[in-house]
C-alpha cells in the first residue's frame, strides 16, 4: 500500500501565513515604533557616508569641545558639537551606527549558524553525546557573558574583529539550547515519522523537515542577541578591549569622553543615547515578534 507524502507544516505552506504574522505584530504598538526605529537606524548606517557632514576622523583644532547648535557658544556647523580633539559628534555619531549594526549583523549570523547546527545535532544524536554538548553549553553559561567575552578578548587581543568573535562564543549557548529543545518538541510529530517512513536520511531530516519549523524562537532570538550584541561590543569598547581609537564606535567613543563628563556634557550624552534608542528599540521588535509567533502570547 503507497503511503501519501506527508506535506511538512512549513511557514511557506501556510496561506496568509505573513498577513496574519503582521496583524498580530502590529498591535503591539512599542514593537511597530522599535520596528520604524531600526530600520531608521539600517538607513542611517547604510548611508552614514552620505548623510555625516564631515569626516568622523577629521579634527578641527579650532574647535575643540565645541557646544551644541542650541547652547551657548554653538553652530550649526558641528550641529551636535565636537569632542575633546575637534571631530564632529554628528558625523561619529552616525559612523559609529555603520559599526554597531556591522557587529550585530556577524555577531547573529556566526552565533545562530554555530547554534543552529550544534543544536540539530544534539537534537538527533545519542543521549551521550547529547549529554555532552548541552553540558559544554552549561558551562559557559555558568559564566557572566560580559565577564567570559572579557576574558576571551584578552586572550585574542583588543580589537573589534575579536570583540565580535568573543561575543559570538558567549551568545552561542542560547541558540543550542533553543535549537534543541525545539527540535525534542518536533522529533515525535507525525510529518516527521512520515518523512522518516519515506527513506529521508539524516541530513533531510536536520535541515528539511524539522528545522524550518524551529524558525519561529530562533528569530525572536536572533532578534533580541542584535541588540545583545550592540551593548555587548559597546561595553568592551568603552573598557577599551573592543574597537580601538580613532574608530568611531559608541562604546569608544564613551570611553574617551570620561574624562569630559562634567565640563563637555553633549561628548557623552549623545553617544549613551544613541545606544540607549537602538538596544530599546531593537528590543521592542523582538517583544513583538515574540507576540506575533507565539499563538499563546498573541494580543486579542
Amino acid at each position: 500500500m503507497a503511503l501519501t507524502p506527508v506535506s511538512t507544516p512549513t511557514l511557506r505552506n501556510r496561506p496568509g501565513r505573513l498577513h496574519e504574522f503582521w496583524y498580530y505584530f502590529r498591535e503591539n504598538r512599542g514593537a511597530v515604533i522599535g520596528l520604524w526605529v531600526f530600520a531608521a537606524f539600517v538607513i542611517v548606517a547604510l548611508f552614514a557616508p552620505l548623510i555625516a557632514p564631515h569626516d568622523p576622523t577629521q579634527q578641527y583644532r579650532e574647535h575643540l569641545l565645541q557646544p551644541p547648535f542650541w547652547a551657548d557658544g554653538g553652530s550649526l556647523t558641528y550641529p551636535l558639537g565636537t569632542d575633546a580633539l575637534g571631530r564632529d559628534m554628528l558625523s561619529r555619531l552616525l559612523h559609529g551606527a555603520r559599526y554597531s549594526f556591522y557587529v550585530g549583523i556577524v555577531v547573529v549570523a556566526f552565533a545562530a549558524s554555530g547554534g543552529i547546527i550544534i543544536g540539530l545535532l544534539a537534537g538527533f544524536a545519542p543521549k551521550w553525546l547529547d549529554t555532552v554538548i548541552m553540558r559544554l553549553m552549561d558551562i559557559i553559561l555558568a559564566f557572566p557573558s560580559l565577564l567570559l567575552a572579557l576574558v576571551l578578548v584578552a586572550i585574542l587581543g583588543p580589537s573589534l574583529t575579536n570583540a565580535m568573535i568573543a561575543i559570538a562564543i558567549v551568545l552561542q549557548p542560547h541558540y543550542v539550547r533553543l535549537t534543541r529543545a525545539s527540535v525534542m518538541a518536533e522529533r515525535s510529530k507525525d510529518y516527521v515519522t512520515a518523512a522518516k517512513v519515506t527513506g529521508a536520511k539524516l541530513p533531510r531530516l536536520m535541515f528539511v523537515t524539522v528545522l524550518p519549523n524551529c524558525l519561529s524562537p530562533i528569530i525572536v532570538q536572533a532578534a533580541l542577541s542584535f541588540s545583545t550584541a550592540i551593548l555587548d561590543a559597546a561595553a568592551l569598547g568603552f573598557l577599551g578591549m573592543g574597537a580601538q581609537p580613532p574608530t568611531p564606535e559608541w562604546g569608544t567613543m564613551l570611553a574617551e569622553a570620561r574624562e569630559f563628563i562634567l565640563r563637555a556634557w553633549w561628548v557623552v550624552t549623545f553617544p549613551g543615547l544613541a545606544i540607549l534608542l537602538t538596544v530599546l528599540a531593537i528590543n521592542l521588535m523582538g517583544d513583538g515578534l515574540r507576540d506575533a509567533f507565539d499563538p499563546k502570547l498573541r494580543r486579542s
